[in-house]
């Protein structure tokens, strides 16, 4: 067994030592039945898992969601979290692509124990920088007999899928060079022929208990010896995979479903190497809302798509979590501590979950709200600031801003529309509007006669100069001298007023556009029409004329 004595068998692992002959060795073996068995009813080890992201694009939400429950699940057990990258694909990975998945992952929070940029004691973590040590294990193999050169060329390969598949049959390796003699290997090696190593795969089942999907089994028989080592010298991942779980000492690999295949060559793998099986656990896929695999076509799918969009780690974070898992309560807000201390791995469901924007988008609102007033206030006043509607990113003003229109921000992007609607007086768009029609038809023009009447007086502007309590106060015998009351006043003043029939609170949103009308908070860029230039635009309105079909120039210029 590739094992060291003394300890836990996690303690270290050693590869088994490589012998040279000066002759190939020549194994017969008989395909003896058997059963392969991962019951998962080993003794408790160190728990060390791995996250192993290949290189080749950006960090999509599936693999996002499997490395956190990798560190949920390790968090919960005091283990450690192992960052490998796979990146044998030498054409398509990138140091590039490598840098954004690092980079996207420490936004999350998911902090590795051990892997590029830490180091740790089952270096190096890039597969591109183990190739010795595959080659190290294969050819112990190749010793023990599990593999043996195999000097197919493409063609006879192409050949035998054809024939098994005229004959309906699984189209495996038919053995050819599994029971060759040493002469006959000997003789086109001495030709320099290429040649692949392949796994001799023996007769009957193999089965694993796995965390998630409880057992699983396969019939060896339709699977046909597998290469492990290319002709190149470059090994194929299922070997790769298995060597370096093995030799990193991971006690548990939970990945997504789609690799549920690959368990079945990594399995035998590990029990021709004399590797202790670790648990296995496969997660259900994301699903479109179609119930499709999650991809491009659907919208974002990657974290970094989603961190420019406007998106917090903690929102991203507490929504992945619940792809596919539960705490079994009605509760649904997380934080990532939090997640910790409540995930177990048989909560998580093995059917797969919808990824649904909306509902991710209102989390990152409620994650958004649930930060400090303070921290909250500065992270939406910097950046109206950067965005030009403010020229200030401090102050009341901001404060009272934040305070009314928080509600309505579910993305820190949302800040800019919501402000520039606040600030915006489209009168003219709203009274042509459908739904403006029973508002207008409710004497409209007298109210805005005996609305344009009290701001001539200066009792609208000494009310707002009082705040809020003088602003209700004044609104209150307002509606008392026009014998109004509840929608039939509020409705006229919030459409007179802001220009708009919806929005937030209208008493706060009217004594914020009069603050901003009276300092230097809004920049000029931002098409803030002041209460003023609101009160000039409806002296200009022919109430007798308005209607939808003779629509009203709208005044677009700042006034």
């Amino acid at each position: 067994m590739a094992l060291l004595c003394g300890g836990t068998p996690w303690s270290k692992v050693i590869a088994p030592p490589i012998f040279h002959h000066s002759q190939t060795p020549f194994f017969f073996f008989k395909r003896r039945r058997f059963s392969v068995s991962a019951l998962s009813d080993q003794q408790p080890l160190p728990v060390r898992v791995r996250f192993a992201p290949s290189p080749t694009g950006n960090l999509h939400v599936g693999g996002a969601r499997t490395a956190l429950f990798n560190y949920l699940f390790t968090r919960s057990k005091g283990g450690k979290f192992v960052l490998r990258i796979e990146d044998t694909d030498l054409e398509r990975s990138t140091r590039e692509s490598e840098e954004a998945m690092l980079k996207d992952l420490s936004w999350l929070g998911l902090d590795w124990d051990e892997g590029p940029g830490v180091g740790g004691d089952y270096g190096p973590y890039r597969q591109s920088e183990r190739n010795s040590l595959y080659k190290q294990h294969a050819e112990n193999l190749h010793q023990s007999g599990h593999v043996y050169r195999c000097f197919c060329s493409n063609e006879e390969l192409e050949k035998m899928k054809e024939d098994a598949k005229l004959k309906q049959l699984p189209p495996v390796y038919t053995g050819k060079w599994a029971s060759a003699t040493n002469e006959e290997v000997e003789e086109e090696l001495a030709k320099g022929t290429p040649y692949t190593y392949r796994f001799r795969v023996p007769k009957g089942s193999l089965k694993i208990n796995d965390l998630i999907r409880g057992k699983v089994s396969w019939n060896l028989d339709t699977l046909g010896d597998f290469v492990i080592m290319r002709s190149n010298g470059q090994p194929v991942y299922n070997f790769c995979v298995t060597v370096d779980d093995a030799t990193m000492a991971i006690s548990h690999v939970i990945r997504a479903e789609e690799h549920l295949p690959n368990t079945l060559r990594q399995a035998l793998i590990y029990k021709a190497l004399g590797f202790p099986m670790p648990y296995f656990a496969h997660v259900s896929l994301i699903l479109a809302p179609d119930r499709s695999k999650l991809s491009k076509r659907h919208g974002a799918t990657s974290v970094g798509q989603f961190r420019e969009m406007g998106y917090l780690p903690d929102a991203m974070v507490n929504y992945l979590a619940l792809l596919g898992w539960g705490d079994g309560t009605e509760n649904e807000f997380f934080t990532l501590d939090q997640l910790v201390e409540k995930f177990t791995i048989e909560r998580v469901n093995k059917s797969g979950a919808i990824f649904d924007s909306t509902k991710l988008r209102w989390m990152n609102g409620q994650h958004l709200r649930a930060r400090p007033s303070e921290e909250l206030t500065k992270l939406i006043g910097e950046y109206w600031k950067t965005s030009g509607l403010i020229t200030v990113s401090a102050g009341p003003f901001i404060d009272e801003a934040v305070q009314l229109l928080k509600d309505g921000i579910d993305l820190i992007n949302d800040a800019d529309k919501a402000l520039a609607n606040l600030l915006s007086y489209p009168l003219h768009s709203t009274l042509q509007s459908d739904e403006a029609e029973p508002v207008l038809q409710d004497n409209l023009s007298e109210f805005a006669a005996s609305l344009l009447a009290a701001y001539d007086s200066g009792d609208v502007v000494a009310a707002l100069e009082e705040g809020h309590a003088g602003w209700q106060k004044w609104v209150k015998g307002f509606g008392k001298s026009l014998k109004r009351k509840g929608k039939s006043l509020f409705m006229p003043l919030r459409l007179l007023l802001t220009g708009k029939l919806h929005g937030p609170d209208m008493g706060a949103s009217v004594v914020l556009l009069y603050k901003a009308g009276t300092s230097d908070v809004v920049a000029s860029e931002a098409g803030f029409v002041t209460l003023d230039g609101r009160f000039k635009m409806l002296r200009q309105i022919n109430w007798e004329t308005l209607s939808k079909d003779q629509p009203v120039e709208e005044t677009a210029a700042p006034v």
